[in-house]
């Protein structure tokens, strides 16, 4: 299979309104871990990394390291607030660090590897600490959540070599991204717990389980939504987060429903399936964790190329009409 890319932005033309762009500001440990997860958002314009909340001015990445400037590692994030909503990057932000850890992340200790949410305006501090408080009543963690939230200081950018390093350098990132122990944390976090799978059995129907929760695969052809083309959108069946657009399903020999794209590109994750002796790209919920689907790159290529092979199981569908009474207005125009 050739490499596929999962990057679709949407960067605003010069004539656009600019009103809604925004800034965001998260210090979640080593930064060079803490670009990826956002970049894949569509709305997401720039990821910088950078020094803030100390006092010494235009420091360098030797000197914080070596501690006494009072500056964490964090990131700065230009986001269109049409497209992306400060609560999901909060979320996000908060799904790649360990929010418990007072004293640094994974591999790295020190007061410039602590987490911290900086806010920009009284908006986004009362989104981080409604966040927070909700993550704390959650009971996910089994220690207090020590990430701090702080106001905004001057962002100093860190040096270039230290900007998109995953891509840069991809295998000494993944080395350093399962080596510190980060990857493990995180799936085993937020990995569906053995209480939600229980009370998962009583809300889906039997294959809507077995293809969310165990990786399954319904009938091709015989199943709701392989030739189904009314205007809407497709949730997921479990988060009812939205995942597709009708604006971007189309006819498809394969059995299944076919997009060409998610409705965001950080509504899904993608992770290699070499299951089956085959080799595939597995794509599942970002915000369940569900299975959902393969995606190849046989798709249509006046589309993009991209073939998104979706199971009907786990997926809802919310038709046009019904998009505001049921709270998805913001999705409308994806339609």
């Amino acid at each position: 299979m050739k490499n596929i890319i999962f990057i679709h932005k949407k960067i605003k033309n010069k004539g656009d309104s600019m009103k809604n762009i925004k800034k965001a500001i998260f210090a979640g440990g080593c930064f060079w871990c803490m670009v990826k997860p956002f970049f894949k958002y569509d709305g997401v314009l720039d990821v910088i990394v950078g020094y803030t909340g100390g006092k010494l001015k235009n420091p360098s990445y030797e000197q914080v390291c070596n501690g006494g400037t009072g500056h964490y590692e964090a990131v700065e994030i230009t986001y269109d607030e049409d497209i992306i909503t400060y609560e999901e990057l909060v979320d996000t932000f908060f799904k790649s660090i360990d929010p418990t850890d007072n004293e640094g992340q994974f591999f790295d200790k020190g007061e410039s590897y602590k987490t911290v949410i900086f806010y920009s305006d009284e908006a986004q501090k009362d989104i981080d600490i409604k966040y927070k408080e909700n993550l704390e009543k959650s009971n996910r963690f089994d220690k207090p959540i020590a990430t701090d939230i702080k106001p905004a200081k001057v962002f100093y950018k860190a040096e270039d070599y230290h900007q998109g390093y995953y891509i840069k350098n991809p295998l000494r990132y993944k080395a350093y991204y399962k080596g510190s122990g980060r990857e493990h944390f995180l799936e085993s976090v937020w990995r569906t717990s053995k209480n939600e799978k229980e009370k998962l059995k009583n809300s889906l129907n039997r294959l809507q389980y077995i293809v969310t929760q165990e990786n399954g695969t319904e009938p091709p052809f015989d199943n709701e939504y392989d030739n189904h083309f009314e205007d809407g959108i497709y949730v997921d069946i479990i988060s009812k987060k939205p995942l597709f657009s009708s604006k971007d399903k189309f006819k498809c020999s394969c059995g299944w429903p076919a997009f060409s794209k998610p409705i965001n590109g950080g509504y899904v994750k993608e992770k290699e399936d070499l299951s089956h002796g085959m080799m595939r790209i597995e794509v599942r919920s970002a915000s369940s964790n569900a299975h959902l689907g393969h995606v190849f790159d046989d798709g249509p290529k006046e589309l993009g190329g991209l073939r998104y092979c979706i199971n009907s199981a786990a997926l809802e569908f919310i038709p046009r009409d019904k998009i505001d009474e049921l709270g998805y207005s913001r999705y409308k125009k994806y339609v």
